[in-house]
């Protein structure tokens, strides 16, 4: 398989700007064979604003960008696209979008058949799993279904939280949330990862970057951690 993915958490982290913490990974991922970056906005309702977001930062790492939003024929800016990115905002929204345009099994093909770097974080990296069912967002919209791109075999969690014992919240954890998910039967593993984290997928390896540790939730089994720079490429064997 020729996928290249890189799975971001968050596009933010606290004390630093927009895709600060990450842009090392970003310009090893991509690398200088890639020279345009299609953005996809669907996250967010400015569209404009959030290209020029991405447009600056990207081009400040060396790359042009392309937004799918400006494009007459969406399909096509993903079949022309060298590398694309997804960024994030409110899961739903992103997914009911890119039904709208017909471009969940087009970005599968380019991906998985083509090999086209495929980055996203927050939403981004929502969509890129099995489904949206561990998203932390409000459905604001419909989509057709939860069934999201499916470039990888599990769900993630990003932005994931620890509980933390001197709150007063009463309302459930992150954790109690994602082993209500595993009630239901047939449900993959869960990765959270934890701002500031990221996932690395090249072919059928795995690997955690990034600056904080990752939890893994699996169906009938306790809570694992993992430390960066874990192999986690036993995930992408799920369901086989």
């Amino acid at each position: 398989m020729k996928r290249r993915l890189l799975l971001v958490s968050n596009s933010t982290l606290h004390g630093g700007g927009y895709l600060e913490h990450c842009q090392q990974e970003i310009q090893e991922f991509f690398g200088k064979q890639v020279k345009r970056i299609l953005f996809v906005p669907y996250a967010l309702h400015d569209r404009d604003a959030y290209a020029k977001t991405a447009r600056g930062k990207l081009q400040s790492l060396g790359y042009e960008v392309d937004s799918i939003h400006e494009a007459s024929d969406p399909v096509e800016a993903v079949r022309k696209a060298q590398g694309i990115f997804i960024g994030g905002g409110n899961t739903f929204r992103l997914l009911k979008t890119l039904y709208d345009h017909n471009l969940v099994s087009e970005i599968q093909k380019r991906v998985l058949q083509d090999g086209v770097p495929y980055m996203g974080s927050s939403a981004g990296t929502n969509v890129s799993t099995v489904s949206i069912n561990t998203t932390n967002d409000m459905p604001i919209v419909y989509p057709p279904t939860l069934a999201a791109i499916g470039l990888v075999p599990f769900n993630i969690n990003p932005h994931y939280l620890d509980h933390n014992p001197q709150s007063k919240h009463m309302g459930e954890t992150r954790e109690q949330r994602i082993q209500q998910y595993h009630e239901e039967p047939d449900t993959p593993s869960v990765l959270g990862l934890r701002e500031g984290s990221m996932l690395l997928v090249e072919g059928d390896k795995a690997t955690l970057l990034g600056s904080t540790k990752a939890r893994l939730f699996s169906r009938g089994k306790p809570p694992t951690e993992y430390e960066p720079g874990s192999d986690l490429s036993f995930l992408l064997a799920e369901g086989k």
